[in-house]
């Protein structure tokens, strides 16, 4: 069996078409990802993870190794993440750690995640389904025959006839079960097959006594009718397992095998794990592009579907920068890598879907809590109810061990595991299918218990890309010196400056540098102070008694008079209804912008939001998110900026849009994008949805086991009725979580509505009023 999960994300790189190899040093070389605060990060594919105690078992055995900063289990993807300390920590005592307890680490390919994983799993419980239903078919015509009242010397023989189908069978079929069995009772633990297998073999030993000494009774035909039905269940199980996880094997599909690389006149085919930032790629027309790019030579039309979410074709020539995973469409490409596969687009698209199921939420810890007590229970009532039946029936240990055997089979974690996971996978399946990654299933939750949602305008209201429509500072030396600063910056106001100002002369400057929140300045050759950026900041180097100009960033020469730029922005699509939307949900919402106050109330007021406040910093960001936490409020915070970055921190949970510079988008829990804010209300109307499926879920299984368990202890259920029922309430937490597929559409979110251009008096203000990291001025 192998790992269902796999791949760009996780990085490790090796064969994988022997999956009970295991992984190697040399394998794990270049495995690791780098993480900011320079910690690794490794992921593994364990095949034999299967319900909830399964996880914490390995969390806590990976927890105790000295340098392991954190480890993770997912159900869904039967994937471990682990994080260590330092770079040179050897990697390799993870997966001997997990050997040791039971379980086998294997190596992952992402282009083999769908094939191997889904295909060979779904494969070998369908043989071992379609053997026990065949072999209880044949049984169970024997046992009419029986039932109908054959004589001593018959009955034995369709006895012994029915062992002969019975034990092969059992034990091919039954392989699905005692594996797994038998390596968590090695490694010393307990897991949902345990007493499955033993209950299982029970029956079928009970049956081999009797038939070996005649007796008039055995249960060959429950014992293999039992494994069918455990088999059903485990089939539909792991058929709605897939199902919940396609998005992420849907996104497997859309990474490259390998890559071309040019080197000099030659060129040299390389498997997608060993390309490194740096090399010359060439991508034809028809292929996907492997990692993040940019390209150096050729045009092109592509399919960038997976960033936009808008199907139509959009053109691409030298300079531009390609996402990871874009379809190439016409001309072939000499692209540069910018990043190792492992650190591309597509592969963070990959772990923020396979994150999902991994955060430990409120209900993912209830969960967990009762999953580590289930095994050891189970054991204990089975074996309580068997005493019990013995001393109530005078000794008739087979009844006694009958009714154990159905209490062993009923009693099952497994729902009360899937009972949150399943919902977050799906939750963030949806969630992608609207354009919005997310990147931690404690996320869905903290995000339906908002209440107030405060949001950043530049690049947030608005596409952040405004255009000067005015200026006013002067000819020649001012306009170079401009034309210098704003040629150091990358923020939408320095290009939309560049722009007005076109690709005339540059005079010298020294000593550029940015300041947060306000701007970039230099020196002239004569040693004054240039800037551009916030007007206020501006006016501070111009000569005293001048009017602050426009409403955009202003540039002043030290001693000389301070001049502007009006800028004009171009509103999100259906921002005034996602406010709306918002407001009907019961959500305050509060504007908090660095820019002036003039433009930040006319666009407040315009969009119907009573709570606003400009020229924030973000220090001033973060106080008033910590003011309404110490109201008692939870915040949702939306922003786009580097100055945002602290603020989506701070808040109980964060959006950022993929326009967003690296460090908000690592700071926000969900990414979405498309050009619209409908993705804030649309994302929270699912978490609201996701935390009552998870609610009916939880009451689900709560309600099967106080039936059904009391019902078998008291002898009413047979074993055979005690796997359906055990079958039917993990399929029916699965199946209810499933509903969260249903409803709503995601046509608003698609990004074709055109965007609405906000008139002059609407204009952005110092929001473009500086470069890239004065967007604290600008968020």
């Amino acid at each position: 069996m192998s790992c269902c999960g796999g791949g760009l994300a996780a990085g490790v790189a090796g064969e994988t078409g022997d999956p009970a190899r295991l992984l190697k040093a040399e394998e794990l070389a270049h495995a690791g990802r780098l993480q900011d605060d320079g910690t690794v990060q490794y992921v593994f594919a364990v095949p034999d993870i299967s319900c909830g105690r399964c996880i914490s078992t390995i969390e806590t055995a990976l927890a105790s190794l000295e340098g392991v900063v954190s480890a993770r289990v997912n159900l869904t993807m039967r994937r471990v993440t682990v994080v260590l300390d330092k770079v040179d920590r050897p990697a390799l005592i993870v997966p001997e750690t997990l050997e040791r307890i039971g379980y086998r680490a294997t190596s992952i390919d992402l282009g083999d995640l769908d094939v191997l994983g889904q295909q060979r799993e779904s494969a070998q419980l369908l043989k071992a389904l379609a053997v026990a239903g065949f072999a209880a078919a044949n049984i169970m015509l024997l046992s009419v025959s029986v039932w109908s009242g054959a004589d001593a010397a018959t009955r034995d023989l369709f006895h012994l006839v029915s062992a002969l189908i019975a034990v092969p069978t059992i034990a091919y079929s039954g392989q699905v079960f005692f594996r797994s069995a038998f390596a968590a009772l090695r490694g010393g633990r307990m897991n949902m097959d345990v007493p499955i297998s033993l209950g299982v073999l029970l029956a079928l030993a009970m049956s081999l006594a009797e038939s070996l000494t005649g007796g008039e009774e055995a249960y060959f035909d429950a014992a293999v009718t039992l494994l069918f039905f455990l088999l059903i269940g485990r089939f539909l199980d792991q058929r709605m397992r897939e199902r919940a996880r396609s998005a992420v094997t849907g996104l497997a599909r859309l990474a490259a095998k390998g890559v071309t690389v040019v080197e000099g006149d030659a060129l040299r085919y390389v498997p997608l794990d060993e390309v490194r930032p740096g090399m010359i790629l060439r991508v034809a027309a028809g292929e996907r592009v492997p990692v993040d790019a940019e390209i150096l030579r050729g045009s092109s039309a592509l399919d960038r579907s997976l960033v936009t979410g808008e199907s139509e074709p959009s053109a691409a020539a030298v300079g531009d920068r390609i996402e990871a995973g874009t379809l190439n469409l016409t001309g072939s490409l000499d692209m540069l890598a910018l990043k190792a596969a492992k650190d591309s687009f597509l592969a963070e698209i990959v772990r923020m879907m396979e994150a999902a199921e991994v955060g430990r939420g409120h209900y993912v810890r209830i969960a967990d809590r009762m999953a580590r007590i289930y095994s050891p229970a189970v054991h204990i009532l089975a074996a309580a109810s068997f005493l019990g039946w013995l001393v109530a029936t005078g000794g008739d240990w087979y009844h006694a061990l009958y009714i154990a055997i159905a209490v062993l089979i009923i009693t099952c974690p497994c729902a009360l595991g899937l009972a949150v996971p399943v919902v977050h996978v799906i939750g963030a399946s949806r969630l992608f299918e609207a354009g919005i990654l997310m990147k931690d299933g404690s996320a869905l939750e903290r995000l339906a218990e908002i209440d107030r949602v405060v949001l950043d305008k530049t690049g947030t209201l608005t596409t952040g890309t405004p255009r000067v429509v005015r200026a006013d500072i002067g000819e020649g030396a001012p306009a170079a010196w401009a034309r210098a600063l704003a040629g150091h910056s990358t923020h939408p106001a320095s290009r939309a400056v560049r722009a007005w100002l076109g690709a005339g002369p540059t005079l010298p400057l020294v000593d550029i540098q940015e300041v947060a929140g306000c701007g970039i300045e230099g020196r002239s050759d004569d040693g004054r102070l240039v800037r551009l950026g916030r007007a206020d900041w501006a006016a501070e180097i111009a000569s005293p008694g001048g009017a602050l100009p426009g409403n955009g960033p202003a540039f002043a020469v030290e001693g000389g008079a301070c001049g502007g730029f009006v800028l004009a922005e171009t509103l999100r699509p259906d921002t005034a209804a996602a406010i709306g939307a918002l407001a009907r949900a019961r959500l305050g919402v509060e504007l908090l912008s660095g820019d002036a106050a003039g433009p930040v109330d006319r666009l407040a007021q315009g969009l119907g939001i009573d709570r606003f406040a400009s020229s924030q910093t973000p220090a001033m960001k973060i106080a008033r998110i910590h003011a309404l936490q110490a109201e008692g409020h939870r915040v949702l915070m939306v922003g786009d900026g580097l100055n945002d970055a602290p603020s989506l921190a701070a808040g109980d949970v964060s959006m950022a849009p993929a326009s967003a510079c690296d460090a908000g988008r690592q700071a926000a829990d969900f990414v979405f994008t498309r050009d619209s804010l409908m993705a804030v209300p649309f994302a929270h109307r699912i978490a609201l949805r996701a935390k009552d499926l998870v609610r009916q879920n939880f009451g689900l299984a709560i309600l099967y086991n106080c039936f059904a368990v009391p019902l078998a202890v008291a002898g009413y259920v047979t074993p055979l009725v005690a796997a359906v029922a055990m079958s039917s309430s993990s399929v029916i937490v699965i199946g209810n979580s499933l509903r969260l597929t249903r409803g709503g559409s995601e046509r608003r979110l698609s990004g074709r509505q055109a965007p609405q251009q906000l008139p002059e008096t609407l204009a952005a203000s110092g929001s473009a009023a500086s470069p890239e990291p004065l967007q604290e001025q600008a968020a």
